[in-house]
């Protein structure tokens, strides 16, 4: 069963669009656009697990430029 979550994302003042776009090339990524409110950038990921997520987070999003801050949200499925 695949694992699909939101990662909201925080960045450096100016730079939404810039890691909205350059997230959106990561694989396991399905969806990042760049929004106002308290966060700047909404991710919907996916991964083959909890694990797999936790990696694609650590790995792959937190350390682009400009993001200071991210939450990751879990799909529930009932």
């Amino acid at each position: 069963m695949v694992v699909q979550a939101y990662i909201l994302i925080q960045t450096d003042v100016g730079k939404a669009a810039e890691v909205a776009t350059a997230i959106a090339q990561v694989k396991g990524v399905t969806l990042a656009e760049d929004v106002t409110g308290p966060y700047d950038v909404i991710v919907r990921a996916e991964a083959r697990n909890v694990d797999e997520l936790g990696k694609l987070v650590v790995s792959k999003v937190q350390v682009l430029d400009g993001i200071t801050r991210t939450l990751t949200c879990p799909v529930v499925h009932i």
